[in-house]
């Protein structure tokens, strides 16, 4: 088994039933209290060997979603999976909710909300590497890249054994809370947008801030939040320029767009309330140098060390979502070369 895998330890702590509303730091007795993947012998060096003489083919990247995939029902199917349930209850205790029972019979709405969601899609993800351990062990063993989506990327963190699932969780926490904090301050929103080559996303940006302006809005915000593939983006900003650009969708050449079902303009200026605490309960958390390599949303790059882990999280907040660029960075080949194997699912920016 590929020793960088094998050894990131999923652990949750045994923590005390705390308020959702808390931003506290997480207590310092938490303890381990079990581990999804075991141990290997193989020596790091001996690991890193073979992945060099492994072909692409036999390789795999474990990709995270982002708020938006979250759906009534999601983790159900996981249930009868060992430790599943195990997670749902840590979960329970992290957070103050049961959050399995909103993921199951929601309502929609109330799962829809920032501070559930973040959480939901966060423990649903490891969840599914739970199975995805019990049925194709072999893609686990032979993973060489992770990234996660926006809140997935903690998922990709604590599954490469960069956090620990309860300490991990808690910053999710501490995150969407704030997030839903900040959204709340200001009526904003996210646009997915299909564009086609000709369309100018900066330039409907600026269209957008300026009738925002026109409408006495002060300091109007809007702005690429997402780049998800070839002209297709996610803008985000005032409610106002977003409704802006869904009228004007033919000027700015854009096939299609669709609002997305999140309650803020995430990753842009308007979040930035939201970095200190997280940036504060991240420096209490004890992170390692991911096992495999992890690649951030701010840069497309793969983290290099604990520290660069935590400046980036912090700055991802209130940063666009650069997936595009990440999946070059994973995939890039040379001429001739086989391509590495995807594994996971990323959300559909239109749903369904």
């Amino acid at each position: 088994m590929n020793a960088r895998v094998a050894r990131a330890c999923w652990a949750w702590g045994s923590w005390g039933r705390r308020p959702a509303s808390s931003l506290r730091e997480p207590p310092p007795d938490a303890v381990d209290v079990a581990g999804l993947l075991r141990d290997s012998s193989v020596t790091e060096e001996g690991v890193q060997e073979a992945v060099a003489r492994r072909p692409p083919s036999r390789c795999s990247v474990l990709l995270f979603p982002g708020q938006g995939s979250q759906a009534v029902g999601m983790g159900g199917g996981l249930l009868h999976f060992p430790r599943v349930r195990q997670l749902y209850e840590a979960a329970h205790r992290v957070l103050g909710y049961d959050l399995l029972e909103l993921c199951l019979r929601g309502p929609q709405e109330d799962l829809d909300r920032t501070v559930h969601c973040q959480p939901a899609v966060f423990v649903a993800s490891l969840a599914a590497v739970e199975k995805l351990h019990h049925l194709q062990p072999a893609v686990i063993e032979n993973c060489v890249a992770a990234a996660g989506f926006s809140v997935g990327e903690f998922a990709a963190l604590v599954f490469a054994g960069a956090m620990e699932f309860a300490e991990g969780l808690y910053a999710v926490k501490v995150r969407a809370e704030a997030m839903q904090e900040a959204s709340e301050a200001v009526p904003s929103g996210m646009l997915s947008v299909l564009g086609q080559r000709q369309s100018n996303f900066s330039f409907a940006c600026l269209e957008a801030q300026e009738h925002c302006r026109s409408l006495g809005i002060e300091n109007p915000v809007c702005q690429v939040s997402n780049y998800l593939f070839p002209d297709c983006r996610v803008i985000s900003g005032h409610l106002e320029a977003l409704q802006f650009l869904r009228k004007n969708s033919a000027k700015f050449h854009f096939r299609r767009t669709k609002m997305l079902p999140v309650s803020g303009g995430f990753h842009t200026c308007l979040m930035e309330p939201a970095v200190e605490p997280l940036m504060k309960t991240l420096g209490s958390i004890n992170i390692k140098k991911p096992l495999v390599a992890v690649h951030s949303n701010v840069s497309g790059h793969k983290y290099t060390h604990p520290q660069h882990i935590r400046k980036l999280l912090g700055q991802q907040v209130v940063s666009p979502v650069k997936w595009e660029q990440t999946m070059h960075c994973i995939y890039e080949r040379k001429k001739g070369m086989e391509v590495l194997q995807p594994r996971g699912c990323d959300a559909d920016p239109f749903g369904p």
